[in-house]
């Protein structure tokens, strides 16, 4: 795919030319899973926290049929989907693919955002000067190929004049897609779409909007600037009116660095039930621990906002000895914060934050357990997935100590993942990305044989 290319400095993109890219990995946890577990591949398979406190991180798209997404309780998740594989996740492996991909990426241009281990925006203009649908194309057609060739995984493609452009493309025809938006034919393509589909139109701004009648990106785009100020605030209102109409003047910045993350709610009525305020803590946790873990990051200081009833706005912190990114850790800490706020008057907007960010923690999303159940039976297969079988085919969560979906060795059968353990016992399938589905065994988990080991290795072009 030719030289890395020198570096640049980031300007806005041309709005005349399709030259900025979305590159969005499809199902990413997920697929590196069925990659290297080929057991896995066309099952549904569930990465996240696997406890009872646990949250979905990525749901494979056999999983999505069911209702389970990513941000979603796990406990929901199973409800949903039974016969799922729930895994802890591997996070060395998903920062391993990661870095391939953006590797790739930066031989296209030197001005490639990430906006996570799976997700990244990418301006061509920095070293094409001749760019039209047809060049646009063949280089991301081109780009895709290479990733599927050197890491088994598909990679959807938007392709816009602008950042919003070019992330909405790729969402529309996912997985394994290239959509490309030439700049003439963007106004026609976002018109009859749900204005909740512009970035920033969350929830409560949806519903405002809606209620208003403005209920297509199309009808915002002919809204009244003045009526949307008035609605919104005058930075919110006309921001999300330029989107509307296809205006994104946002550069493409290399080396993008995450100063925090956060979620916050703002709610239709002022809410005074302090359990209320604790359960809406607890969501935006799990949302913040989802996206903290995408990112392949944990922070040290959690913040929460809280909007009172006379918009006055208190901000309360605490510094951890640890950096965490763990839904139950951040939640804990925001409800006790919270609870040296007077919320008797009533609450307006309520936000959790994680900042002080470095990369990924052991305490993670990922590693949320739940108490050991059962062991699973000591068979050959695990039970398949038809409708009476298995409600854990792939296993319990795992025990301290094993979690479904690890990676092992062991001294007589070789290397193979974790598919559950509990009392005493811990189930393992020997196989690996490049053999036939394998072979179940169950031994004591203090098996001195067996061992905790990195990922396997993943032969490009050998899926």
């Amino acid at each position: 795919m030719g030289a890395e290319v020198p570096r640049v400095r980031a300007g806005r993109p041309d709005p005349t030319r399709p030259s900025v890219l979305h590159l969005d990995l499809d199902a990413f946890f997920a697929a590196v899973e069925q990659r290297d577990k080929p057991s896995l591949r066309g099952k549904p398979v569930v990465v996240g926290g696997p406890g009872g406190r646990g949250v979905v991180a990525t749901a494979s798209y056999e999983a999505r049929v069911f209702g389970v997404g990513s941000a979603m309780p796990t406990a929901r998740a199973r409800r949903l989907c039974p016969n799922a594989a729930y895994l802890a996740g591997r996070f060395e492996a998903y920062r391993a693919v990661s870095e391939q991909v953006m590797g790739l990426a930066h031989t296209l241009s030197p001005l490639v955002e990430p906006l996570s281990l799976d997700e990244a925006f990418v301006d061509l203009s920095a070293v094409h000067d001749d760019l039209d649908v047809e060049r646009v194309t063949g280089i991301a057609e081109g780009f895709r190929a290479e990733v599927r060739a050197r890491t088994g995984l598909t990679v959807s493609v938007g392709v816009g004049a602008s950042k919003l452009v070019a992330k909405i493309a790729s969402d529309l025809r996912k997985p394994d897609a290239l959509v490309v938006v030439p700049p003439q034919e963007q106004e026609a393509l976002l018109a009859p779409m749900s204005v909740r589909r512009i970035p920033g139109v969350g929830a409560v701004t949806g519903d405002r909007l809606v209620r208003s009648g403005l209920r297509t990106i199309g009808d915002l785009a002919a809204a009244d600037e003045g009526e949307l100020v008035r609605m919104l605030g005058k930075a919110h209102g006309s921001g999300l009116l330029a989107f509307a109409r296809g205006i994104d003047p946002r550069p493409v910045v290399p080396e993008r660095e995450a100063k925090s993350v956060s979620a916050e709610e703002t709610f239709s009525t002022d809410l005074t039930d302090r359990a209320d305020l604790t359960e809406r803590i607890r969501r935006m946790a799990d949302r913040v621990a989802v996206r903290l873990g995408k990112a392949g990051l944990s922070g040290r200081t959690i913040t929460i906002k809280v909007r009172r009833y006379d918009f006055s706005t208190l901000n309360r912190s605490r510094t951890l000895p640890h950096a965490t990114s763990s839904a139950k850790e951040v939640a804990l800490h925001a409800g006790e914060l919270l609870d040296g706020v007077d919320v008797a008057d009533g609450v307006r907007l309520l936000g959790v934050g994680v900042s002080g960010l470095s990369e990924y923690s052991q305490i993670d999303l990922l590693a949320e357990i739940e108490d050991p159940l059962p062991p699973v039976e000591d068979v050959e297969e695990p039970a398949g997935l038809v409708e009476g079988g298995s409600p854990h085919p792939y296993g319990p969560p795992a025990s301290p100590g094993w979690r479904p979906g690890q990676d092992v060795v062991h001294a007589g059968f070789g290397p193979g993942w974790v598919q559950g353990s509990g009392v005493g016992r811990v189930t393992v399938r020997f196989e690996g990305p490049h053999t036939p589905p394998g072979r179940v065994r169950t031994f004591r988990d203090d098996d001195p044989d067996l061992t905790a080991c990195g990922p396997p290795a993943y032969l490009p072009g050998d899926a």
